[in-house]
């Protein structure tokens, strides 16, 4: 079982502050970014077809970007859970951030289907985002990623700049701005690449 460092960043507070369609859009960004995690594992593993999570993840960019989108997100969530990797199951440490993918994606979907949770679900988000990199850079460098070691961590501090990259235009905008959401969807996908540098098979 895996502990999940709850790593701390100025930029949390402000995250509150968005209004819905804002942290809905930062949310699906940072599930853009973990994308590519869960298909590397899918092509390695012949677990699932990671175009389910893409599909998945697609219907929050059209209630994003479509007026009057009419979308079932409980059906949405249901379709997640039958494609969420179980630990015991597989010998690879690419399950992880495969279940981090999906959770992020998951809480996403729950916070469609409840409002009242968004902002506890946004930070949830953010810190899945960042658990994932801390969690990678311990396994490879045997060292644990703490509040005060963070910022001696380039790849931690690369994660946060992300974070930061997407909150400020994000910020910025003064009403629901179909355009910069879909710029900041194409490109993410276009770069393709995680949080933890997987890189989408062209």
């Amino acid at each position: 079982m895996r502990k999940m460092n709850m790593l701390k960043n100025p930029l949390q507070l402000r995250l509150e502050k968005l209004a819905s369609w804002q942290q809905v859009t930062f949310m699906a960004c940072l599930c853009e970014r973990m994308y590519p995690n869960y298909a590397m594992f899918c092509h390695h593993t012949q677990y699932a077809e990671p175009n389910i999570y893409r599909q998945i993840l697609d219907t929050v960019w059209e209630y994003l970007t479509v007026k009057n989108a009419r979308i079932n997100f409980e059906r949405q969530l249901e379709k997640l859970e039958e494609v969420i990797p179980a630990t015991e199951e597989f010998d690879t440490y690419a399950v992880y951030p495969a279940i981090d993918a999906c959770e992020a994606l998951s809480a996403t979907l729950h916070c469609l289907l409840d409002k009242e949770i968004m902002p506890d679900t946004m930070l949830q988000v953010s810190t899945i985002s960042v658990g994932t990199v801390a969690q990678l850079e311990e396994v490879q460098n045997n060292l644990q990623i703490t509040n005060e070691n963070q910022k001696e961590n380039p790849s931690i501090c690369a994660e946060w700049d992300v974070q930061w990259a997407i909150f400020r235009p994000l910020k910025d905008a003064n009403e629901h701005n179909v355009d910069l959401i879909k710029d900041l969807r194409d490109e993410l996908r276009e770069e393709g690449t995680s949080n933890i540098g997987v890189q989408l098979q062209k």
